[in-house]
């Protein structure tokens, strides 16, 4: 089972960016911004799927893609606190 560094931190990245984009998703459905919501959907569904591909060849890189995920959403809820404070 080869485990690639270089790979862990892009599945870091793409884990981030997955749920970056599934929060935005979940904002848009509560403000009732349809097309949003569509789009971010469509891209949870084809980034998710490139997640379990790697992770089916390999456990260890849940690692990266639960720490990515943690970080994503990090960022997009703080970002969305801060801008709602306004």
């Amino acid at each position: 089972m080869h485990f690639s560094i270089a790979y862990a931190v892009a599945l870091f990245f793409l884990a981030m960016i997955l749920d970056a984009v599934y929060a935005m998703y979940t904002f848009a459905l509560t403000k009732h911004q349809s097309m949003l919501a569509s789009t971010m959907s469509g891209l949870v569904y084809v980034l998710g799927a490139v997640g379990v591909v790697s992770y089916v060849s390999n456990k260890l890189y849940l690692i990266p893609l639960s720490l990515g995920a943690f970080v994503g959403t990090i960022v997009v809820v703080e970002y969305e606190k801060r801008n709602n404070i306004k």
